[in-house]
């Protein structure tokens, strides 16, 4: 494959600017100028809306048995992810809607209205057992439409009623309006917050995830959450090799001077569509650099873009990602930092929700 495609105008505020047809749509088009003036491709425009599209969901809670992911339950409540992060995992996850892991992935959203209600009637059900639920694992809880739909506060809400543990994971300050709540699940050891910082170069950032909050204001939100009393850990993810790795030490070493008490890292993972779509992104922002990044990820997993394996697939395998490996442990050890996968969350507290009745609460004591 072409490491050096040519590379499309840039669309404001947005990490790609392609929509590649994704793997299970039947029909693929080609724009071909055949000569006749002003018949070309038309041009990239600057700016592309955001569009929310709304479902109502059958079911809020998935599960996974990854032996490599540290938590069997989650919840997302949104689909695509307005931050738009150029290396994102899930975007992939978009061609199971007919849409474009590419641009579409940050412009065209779901909003799952009515997942808390949803959510309320399976933590209800009689062979239900808590285990932590973790929020942000595929797409950002607290992504900007959350502003708008508030459907991430519903969630924790209903998790403060019922006392149920939860993670969460996110690159937003928005984080820090939900500290009311955060504070009582904190109460009964029921909460961690992850916050991924993966540079501090505020121009990388900017081209990698351009609608996240800046890293700063991600250092802060650590600070404001630890000094609120919420456990906060930061996840230096994913580390890119001749991108972002410089600043492995330096994003431990702020996280943990602003109160944060743990740490966990991924390294880049390009699954399906991803692999062409970070090309593209290399290609516009790194092109003489391309070839070698492409070639140290190759390193991570065993000559191929990537590799699925749960063994390896998470931190890579290799000489470069025993590398990284050492740096990231030599750093949390000299800031007192605790492993992410370590820690574990207070199941006891849990009480099923009430029944939802016409007459509220109104003859509870």
């Amino acid at each position: 494959m072409n490491d050096k495609p040519t590379p499309k105008p840039l669309v404001r505020g947005r990490g790609l600017v392609t929509n590649p047809a994704g793997r299970f749509e039947q029909r693929h088009y080609h724009a071909e100028d055949d000569g006749w003036p002003g018949d070309g491709e038309s041009p990239q425009p600057e700016q592309v809306a955001t569009r929310v599209t709304i479902e109502t969901p059958r079911s809020a809670i998935s599960r996974n048995d990854s032996p490599d992911v540290p938590f069997d339950q989650a919840i997302n409540p949104y689909r695509g992810c307005e931050h738009g992060c150029a290396y994102c995992y899930a975007r992939p996850s978009h061609a199971y809607l007919d849409l474009s892991p590419g641009l579409d992935f940050e412009t065209r959203l779901t909003a799952k209205t009515g997942l808390a209600e949803v959510l309320r009637k399976e933590l209800a059900r009689s062979g239900y057992r808590p285990s932590p639920i973790n929020m942000g694992s595929n797409t950002d809880p607290y992504q900007p439409i959350e502003r708008q739909w508030g459907l991430s506060r519903e969630i924790l809400q209903l998790l403060v009623e019922c006392r149920h543990p939860c993670t969460i994971v996110t690159k937003n300050a928005m984080v820090e309006r939900d500290l009311d709540l955060l504070r009582q699940l904190a109460a009964f050891d029921g909460v961690r917050v992850f916050i991924s910082v993966n540079t501090l170069d505020n121009r990388l950032a900017a081209r990698l995830e351009p609608r996240a909050s800046a890293p700063h204001r991600r250092i802060q939100a650590i600070r404001k959450l630890a000094r609120a009393g919420i456990p906060v850990g930061v996840l230096v993810s994913p580390i890119i090799p001749a991108v972002n790795d410089r600043d492995i030490e330096a994003i431990i070493e702020k996280a943990a001077e602003a109160g944060a008490d743990s740490a966990g890292y991924s390294t880049i993972r390009l699954p399906h569509e991803l692999k062409g779509l970070f090309r593209e992104w290399l290609a516009r922002h790194y092109p003489q650099r391309a070839s070698h990044v492409m070639s140290l990820i190759q390193q991570l997993h065993a000559g191929r873009d990537y590799d699925s394996d749960f063994r390896h697939r998470m931190q890579g395998q290799g000489l470069f990602a025993q590398l990284i490996r050492r740096r990231f442990e030599v750093a949390m050890r000299q800031h007192g930092l605790l492993d992410r996968a370590a820690l574990v969350l207070n199941t006891s507290a849990f009480l099923p929700p009430r029944k939802r009745s016409p007459q509220g609460d109104l003859f509870q004591t």
